[in-house]
């Protein structure tokens, strides 16, 4: 499953959900921002390949759902809603992140 996490500058929160996910059996997973300066900026070839998206913040959700309308069809577009108040990779982002994301997304364990 090919999951496309998406904030504003694709600095923090994204990318702590790409690293945590891409640990996960079978699941795929790319971090990108919807800002001008975003290390991934959103493209329309990124809501092609997700299975699901994953914004962070409901003004996230509207600006992907009025920018890739037509490519968001039969796409699940969901928000986590989780604020911009953490580092990357902060515990407490993470546990934040495991404790949202099952409820869209079936995981397997992760292999240790």
């Amino acid at each position: 499953m090919n999951l496309l996490f998406i904030c504003s500058e694709n600095r923090l929160r994204s990318p702590t959900a790409e690293n945590v996910f891409s640990a996960y059996p079978g699941i795929r997973a790319i971090g990108a921002g919807t800002g001008a300066h975003a290390q991934t900026p959103v493209s329309r070839g990124l809501i092609e390949w997700a299975d699901i998206i994953l914004v962070m913040e409901k003004h996230h959700q509207d600006e992907v759902a009025r920018r890739y309308k037509d490519a968001l069809k039969g796409k699940r577009l969901v928000c986590l809603d989780i604020p911009d108040h953490y580092e990357l990779m902060q515990p407490e982002l993470i546990k934040l992140l495991k404790e949202r994301v099952p409820e869209y997304v079936r995981l397997s364990s992760v292999e240790t």
